[in-house]
């Protein structure tokens, strides 16, 4: 390998904005932020969970009182 074009690889902090979970990994980022992890998603789980906000048109519907 050529000397001083290779990025630092290192140790950083992975953290999962669902659950919170921090676990170690390796980077040439400070910090990895990842919106499902191995804790908290479905497939490992075998729960369904739902992390984002309702849809479009469930919003409409509950805005104006429809069914």
């Amino acid at each position: 390998m050529k000397k001083g074009i290779h990025p630092d690889y290192k140790k950083v902090k992975a953290v999962c904005t669902s659950c919170g979970a921090e676990f170690e990994t390796g980077s040439v980022l400070n910090e990895i932020r990842v919106d499902t992890c191995s804790n908290c998603h479905p497939f490992y789980t075998g729960k369904q969970r739902f992390a984002s906000a309702d849809g479009r048109i469930d919003k409409f519907n509950k805005k104006y009182g429809l069914k």
